[in-house]
């Protein structure tokens, strides 16, 4: 369902946006850097996302709702292949310098004018089955754990094992199509603390002194990272008063959950008194983004969701996309959390981290 109204600034960014946002994270480039000649950070994530179009290929290939896909996907990997190799060359063509955000939407141009709309159908439906099934135990586990810090803190490392379920990354792309990722062993063996940005002690301080009025939480993966990570920290937040808004991407890309789809997966998780395992969920709302990537620009989002944000005291950006290589620095007027798997080098680099280590940022406003 696309919103027919134009894109609107998220209203819980500091003002003015103009001067105090940039989405991109990463600086690909400075002021003081020739214009005509790629930089070194330009040519390494160019390589990142070179890295990657064997494994995009591959799924197009194999998309059962595109006549000729062999041949399609074939053509996109070219056609992508040699746009990336033009931006080394020369950094200023297709709309360039080149940041994360255009790399990404070219990617997207490219499937979508050869027909391909959602290579990760088969795979995001399967996940998602699978977490499913595995959801009211993981709630039940929780809901275990009496002390409030220890549950908040099971929560989160839940989001994060959750996160680990990127196709858009090459090697867990390779991990997960050998033998698929384990939940609860994802849990068991995240790095451990302190992680590369770690600010949950105070997140879990203020989480038992304050119930937030209401949540907007920007989602990122199907399977795990929604229903088995995001899903049950959304319900706990629901059970102590707090209204919810799950914001999602309005076009399918990577392997990230739709906002339709994520209405059809909440709606499937309710028991028979419409209630998320035993938790009135009149106060969990889906939102439309308006976004159609892994990553996201906050200065543009849906008028439904700016409209339905106005008075959220809480944002969280989920996702090495959302969290991590768009917004991790983005300044709010309300608290905000930013949580993610680091799942490239190239990231963790920046960072100062390792690879697969884990970001946790909360401001208070």
């Amino acid at each position: 369902m696309e919103s027919s109204s134009p894109p609107v600034p998220f209203p819980q960014l500091q003002a003015p946006v103009e001067s105090t946002y940039r989405a991109c994270t990463i600086p690909y480039r400075f002021p003081s850097d020739n214009p005509r000649k790629a930089t070194p950070v330009e040519i390494q994530w160019i390589d990142l996302f070179l890295n990657s179009v064997p494994s995009f290929k591959q799924r197009a290939e194999n998309d059962p709702t595109v006549p000729d896909a062999p041949a399609k996907a074939e053509k996109f990997a070219q056609r992508y292949t040699s746009i990336l190799e033009e931006f080394k060359k020369n950094p200023e063509s297709h709309g360039g310098p080149p940041d994360c955000i255009l790399l990404c939407r070219l990617r997207e141009l490219i499937l979508r004018e050869l027909g391909f709309n959602d290579i990760f159908k088969k795979v995001k439906d399967e996940e998602n089955a699978k977490a499913m099934s595995l959801f009211e135990g993981v709630v039940r586990r929780n809901d275990e754990i009496e002390d409030d810090e220890k549950r908040a803190e099971n929560l989160i490392r839940g989001i994060l094992a959750g996160n680990i379920f990127d196709l858009g990354s090459a090697q867990l792309a390779e991990v997960f199509a050998k033998d698929g990722m384990s939940f609860l062993a994802s849990c068991q063996n995240l790095l451990s603390r302190p992680w590369v940005i770690d600010d949950l002690d105070a997140f879990k301080n203020k989480w038992t002194k304050k119930s937030w009025e209401k949540a907007v939480i920007f989602v990122d993966n199907s399977g795990a990272d929604i229903i088995l990570g995001i899903l049950p920290f959304a319900r706990e937040l629901l059970r102590r008063g707090t209204k919810v808004i799950l914001a999602a991407n309005d076009m399918p890309s990577i392997n990230d959950v739709t906002y339709l789809e994520l209405v059809e997966i909440v709606n499937k998780l309710k028991d028979e008194n419409g209630k998320l395992a035993g938790v009135d969920v009149s106060d969990l709302l889906v939102a439309n983004s308006g976004n159609d990537l892994p990553v996201i620009d906050l200065s543009s989002v849906s008028p439904e969701l700016a409209y339905m944000a106005n008075d959220a005291d809480l944002v969280v950006l989920e996702g090495m996309g959302r969290g991590i290589e768009t917004n991790l620095y983005a300044q709010m007027k309300c608290d905000s959390i930013k949580v993610g798997m680091v799942k490239h080098p190239e990231v963790a680099q920046f960072l100062g981290g390792r690879l697969y280590d884990c970001v946790f940022k909360f401001n208070e406003a």
